[in-house]
């Protein structure tokens, strides 16, 4: 079982740069980074809306529940 993050996308659709949503959302480049790629342990709800709120976007937008057969293919 995984989490996958798709803050990428989000990015992507609402044309904007991993540094614009650090300084909206108030978390450094490497905090985001670690959350982006996956290596997070968790993230505080408080980080979860400002992120959800800068990107106009829902959680679910963000963040994917996939079992490890669909992952590995």
């Amino acid at each position: 079982m995984a989490i996958i993050i798709n803050i990428d996308v989000m990015l992507a659709k609402r044309k904007m740069s991993v540094t614009e949503l650090s300084e909206r959302v108030g978390i450094t480049m490497a905090n985001l980074s670690i959350l982006k790629n996956g290596k997070a342990k968790a993230i505080r709800f408080s980080t979860l809306e400002a992120i959800c709120q800068s990107l106009d976007c829902q959680p679910g937008d963000i963040l994917e529940y996939k079992y490890d057969e669909e992952i590995l293919g």
